[in-house]
């Protein structure tokens, strides 16, 4: 009973802790004990409270790619709005779960002489995990940040009061954790099969994608000054996922059917462990989320669609491009279908997208009461009307996916200058197969992608892993991530084009059942299948054109938006925080 009054004190303490910002008030020392944690059940007690608290919910897993450059939302952060965010709108200075994971770093001693080295390791390496990853979001927001390995005591003003440590030592020590974690954290099968836990795989596989996105944002930020040190990222990158493509238990989902199977991994009740490292366990009547009921709802949702321009980056069947077609730039809704990658088809709804309503199978076309630009997004929805108005969805939800490192083994290996077919053949061909697209490595780069990302390289392996990623990824939390780290912001401010539409006034049937499924007007009443121009809309040519949504939102991106800015108050309590580049005084 003493044990579990403690715990509870603990748990209490650190609910309190992620609240509070521990450097801008004095933390208060009322986690103490000579008991805990004193064996293998409070090691893993503590430790599993981090997965709860650090990791996101279904809808950051889900929906955190929204205000990057391939969906359009209802409305856009402030953030992004024109030249209005100051460093007193800034958040996220908070530091309560580094406090917590410290805590338990700090204290694991107390167990060590009660278990063996191996459970030992395997803790302090969850531990440590989780402080990279505290660490990596950190630095992903903000760029320079104080580095504490230790919980602090009140009078410590040293260290609390103490000036932002710089990016590369911060980073290198996020490194230092991983590294560690990556040696010592368990592969016993009991742990690694719930996928849902930290093992050895899981931190190669994070490691592996903080590597790539630090070695690509040096190599890509020339303004940091630390172009030279970005292929020791990228090296570290590739280390990680050689390992796991050499050693793991973990391989693409493939043998079924290329048009479903890719979106298998997200709809499905239990997690594919063959695929999945990790990712969030859902069950019918215990715990169960709304990602279904947002999908297909034009009120509890923000209508998140994919754009145009995206769109066009899918390749035909046979491998080659969509926008080498003669006249892809007014194809049809359903003539953009055909033959198309097969991801497509899964990630929005396609032509011949069936759905139960009212418990009957229906062909069910894009509905413009949910979808802005008629790409409506079906990745992460269940095909049945009943979990609609409901949080009643159990399909559990990956977070790290085998994909994910080819596509990081790849990527690193293109940046390094190292590409060529047997890498390409080993990485994002199985990826293409998989959907039922030829996986022939590229003969040339696409122009098209090239002037997507500015002209920033013509580099064809470059370009394809970009692609490839785009599309494999779509919508699982990494896409804004991506952009920051190639330094392509300017992508944001990308117009939200939706299909192509002939006329204005014309009924057109997207799905070939015989009845209409949108006409855009400029009079008339807005409904599921009826688009009013000037209310957010319009059309890119006048009276034709793509179907164009926010053009009024001033969506602006500057330089400085790359790293957010201190946050004022966290710069009075301490001034020895200097600001971010841009941002002020």
């Amino acid at each position: 009973m003493k044990r579990i009054k403690l715990f509870l004190t603990i748990i209490m303490a650190a609910m309190c802790c992620s609240c509070e910002n521990f450097l801008t008030i004095y933390p208060e020392n009322n986690i103490a004990s000579d008991e805990f944690p004193s064996s293998e059940t409070d090691l893993e007690l503590y430790a599993n409270g981090f997965i709860n608290s650090l990791l996101p919910d279904d809808n950051g897993i889900a929906f955190t790619d929204q205000y990057a450059d391939c969906i359009a939302t209802r409305n856009s952060t402030s953030f992004l709005i024109g030249d209005t965010w100051r460093p007193e709108d800034q958040g996220g200075w908070s530091w309560g779960n580094l406090r917590n994971i410290n805590w338990f770093l700090n204290n694991m001693d107390k167990a060590r002489e009660n278990v063996s080295p191996e459970v030992y390791n395997h803790y302090e390496g969850v531990g440590r995990f989780w402080r990279a990853y505290f660490y990596y979001n950190m630095v992903q927001t903000f760029g320079d940040v104080p580095w504490y390995d230790r919980v602090l005591e009140p009078d410590d003003d040293e260290q609390l009061y103490k000036p932002r440590d710089p990016r590369e030592y911060v980073m290198d020590k996020v490194l230092e954790d991983l590294n560690f974690a990556a040696e010592y954290c368990s592969v016993d099968p009991k742990i690694v099969g719930s996928s849902t836990r930290i093992t050895r795989w899981v931190a190669l596989s994070y490691k592996a994608r903080v590597c790539l996105f630090e070695g690509t944002y040096r190599k890509y930020h020339a303004e940091l000054n630390l172009t030279s040190s970005s292929d020791k990222f990228l090296r570290e990158a590739l280390n990680a996922c050689e390992i796991m493509m050499r050693e793991s238990p973990y391989g693409l989902v493939t043998g079924g059917d290329v048009k479903t199977q890719y979106r298998s991994l997200f709809i499905s009740d239990n997690l594919n462990e063959k695929e999945v490292i990790m990712g969030s366990v859902y069950k019918s009547g215990v715990r169960m989320h709304d990602l279904t009921w947002i999908s297909f709802s034009g009120s509890a949702g923000a209508q998140w669609s994919l754009i145009k321009q995206f769109v066009n980056q899918y390749l035909m069947l046979d491998g080659s491009r969509f926008t080498d077609q003669s006249g892809y730039e007014t194809m049809s809704y359903t003539d953009e279908f055909k033959n198309r990658d097969h991801r497509l088809a899964q990630t929005v709804i396609g032509p011949g997208y069936i759905r139960k309503i009212g418990g009957t199978d229906r062909l069910l076309a894009p509905q413009f009461s949910v979808t802005l630009t008629g790409y409506q997004l079906i990745k992460w929805a269940l095909d049945d009307d009943v979990h609609d108005g409901m949080a009643t969805s159990a399909n559990s939800l990956p977070i790290l996916r085998y994909a994910e490192v080819l596509l990081n083994y790849a990527e690193a290996k293109a940046e390094l200058g190292e590409m060529d077919e047997t890498v390409w053949n080993s990485t994002i061909r199985p990826l293409r197969e998989r959907a039922g697209v030829n996986g022939a490595a590229p003969a040339t780069y696409d122009p098209y992608l090239a002037a997507y990302y500015k002209n920033q390289t013509t580099d064809k392996w470059i370009l394809e892993t970009r692609r490839e990623r785009s599309i494999e990824l779509c919508c699982e939390q990494l896409r804004y991530d991506d952009l920051m780290r190639w330094k392509m912001g300017a992508l944001i401010e990308l117009p939200w084009h939706g299909i192509y539409i002939g006329a204005k006034n014309v009924a057109y049937d997207l799905n070939g059942d015989g009845t209409a499924d949108v006409t855009v007007s400029d009079t008339g009443s807005a409904s599921i299948n009826r688009v009013i121009l000037g209310s957010g809309y319009r059309l890119s040519n006048g009276d034709s054109g793509y179907l164009e949504y926010g053009y009024n939102i001033n969506r602006m991106w500057q330089e400085r938006k790359y790293l957010r800015p201190i946050p004022t108050s966290a710069r009075q309590i301490n001034p020895a925080l200097e600001q971010n580049p841009g941002w002020g005084e």
